[in-house]
């Protein structure tokens, strides 16, 4: 019953992947449902080349890159090459960049060997900024891997869990819980994670599952920053799914309470990953609700619009620069290091006072 679930959920909605080796089963990644209604991009975000700096305001207060859905892969060198790109146009930043956070699918299948990989990659790097990172599916994907490094289905768990693969990356990154914050320069960072894969709750399929204790820490958080008119920047994986519902597969499952949750503040930011969109396919990656939503691209394998890596010489994500009044957010390309036009958005900021 699992396995035909998961059949039919990766036809649907994924592009295919390569897997490790000769002879092993091809591996996907994410689009959306079938005739699911697409977010419409919010007239109020203002679109420019370049944003222009006002007169009282023109040193950022923070500058931060975020990547997503790095699929750092053992066997495969392309998502290693790019993420050495991204690190190499990090570097070159001016003004510096502070902090980078990795909005899930780190890795490929959350393997030993990925993220021996994922650490060669960056410890051949000298003053990186602090690294921050959540958890996405593939990040689970080590039950599906046997003994000799192949994908097989068959013997899912492969004797691993669930609890070995969360185990395995908050080491990674020095974290107790699969959701954490930090703050960088008086600005809070919430980082949400998915809590569980199919070895322990098949129904999850490959949606976010946010326990009930993860979604009251969620509201504690926020509410420090109830009179609070600075930014406050939510990290999730999988998108969320039309207003009103809640998300199964490829989705954040509890999205209305999630919603919910954020409609007392009035200057969240949330960011997703998971469906590896070019900035330049027409596809909407900012919206507005009572919160401004906006979709990533991926470093690791960028896709047009029918979920498809249709060119391989690219690799994406964002820079993100607060100001005292506003938020500038303008997607990259980290293969000639230049920005994206059609990813250039200037949110204001919403006053806390009434």
């Amino acid at each position: 019953m699992l396995l035909s679930m998961l059949a039919a959920g990766t036809a649907a909605f994924y592009g295919v992947f390569k897997w490790f080796g000769p002879g092993s089963e091809q591996h996907q990644t994410v689009g959306p449902p079938p005739g699911e209604p697409s977010a419409s991009p919010s007239p109020s975000a203002s679109q420019s080349p370049e944003p222009k700096e006002e007169a009282n305001d023109t040193e950022p207060k923070l500058s931060f890159m975020i990547l997503s859905d790095l699929h750092i892969n053992s066997g495969i060198s392309e998502p290693s090459d790019k993420l050495r790109k991204a690190l190499d146009d990090v570097q070159s930043f001016e003004p510096k960049i502070e902090t980078l956070v990795i909005t899930g699918d780190v890795t490929d299948a959350g393997t030993d060997a990925d993220y021996r990989e994922y650490n060669k990659v960056m410890k051949s790097y000298k003053n990186l900024p602090p690294v921050h990172a959540n958890m996405g599916n593939h990040d689970y994907y080590t039950i599906w891997i046997d003994k000799d490094g192949q994908w097989n289905k068959d013997a899912m768990p492969n004797g691993k869990t669930d609890e070995q693969t969360r185990q395995t990356f908050m080491k990674q990154f020095g974290i107790d819980k699969v959701y954490h914050d930090f703050t960088v320069n008086g600005y809070h960072f919430i980082m949400l994670s998915q809590e569980t894969y199919v070895q322990e709750k098949p129904e999850v399929g490959e949606g976010a599952w946010y326990s009930d204790e993860q979604m009251n820490w969620f509201r504690e958080q926020l509410a420090k920053h109830k009179d609070d008119s600075k930014p406050v920047f939510v990290m999730i994986h999988q998108p969320l799914p039309a207003i009103g519902q809640d998300g199964g597969s490829h989705r954040l499952i509890r999205a209305k309470e999630f919603r919910e949750i954020l409609k007392p503040y009035k200057n969240v930011f949330v960011f997703s990953g998971h469906q590896h969109q070019d900035f330049r396919n027409g596809n909407p990656h900012y919206v507005e609700e009572t919160f401004h939503w906006f979709m990533n691209a991926s470093v690791g394998r960028t896709l047009n619009r029918s979920y498809q890596q249709e060119k391989k010489a690219t690799s994406q994500g964002l820079f993100v620069q607060v100001h005292g009044d506003k938020v500038v957010l303008r997607g990259r390309e980290f293969m000639d290091g230049s920005f994206i036009k059609e990813a250039d958005w200037t949110v204001k900021l919403k006053s806390a006072k009434v």
